[in-house]
């Protein structure tokens, strides 16, 4: 059986884009730190408060901008998965940021948001549902 279109994407397929994405997170926190290390003189305390600020700014960014424009991290697009708005376009700054910050707020509730989209309908999460977006899985191209 072949998929025709794009369905709501299970929570399988959304955990492994999200350990996919670990991996170029890691490398840019990894740049982030060598960069907060020059820019200190090796003298860099990894437990102020800016340093921890500067890798929240560069996983937002992460996130933000790959489903801002095309709707996709690199994890999502390794298993062919896509960020939807009630439109079926990619979402807008603000429903970025409000998704991002709502996933967070999730992962601190000991990933109730997450393990919500068990139970919906559509597959959504907290951070779908606040935001207004879905994450479909895309068709494999013939």
């Amino acid at each position: 059986m072949t998929d025709a279109m794009p369905r709501p994407a299970h929570l399988g397929w959304r955990l492994a884009a999200a350990i996919y994405d670990l991996f170029p997170l890691l490398a840019l926190w990894m740049a982030t730190g060598a960069a907060a290390m020059a820019a200190t003189r090796g003298t860099l305390d990894y437990h102020v408060w800016w340093y921890r600020l500067l890798l929240l700014a560069v996983t937002v960014a992460y996130y933000v901008l790959s489903w801002r424009y095309g709707g996709q991290t690199i994890g999502m697009r390794a298993w062919r998965l896509r960020l939807v708005d009630r439109d079926g376009a990619s979402p807008g700054w603000g429903t970025c940021l409000l998704r991002f910050f709502v996933a967070q707020i999730s992962l601190t509730l000991a990933c109730l948001g997450f393990l919500w989209c068990l139970f919906e309908r559509e597959r959504r999460g907290w951070h779908d549902l606040a935001s207004g977006t879905r994450i479909l899985r895309l068709p494999k191209k013939a």
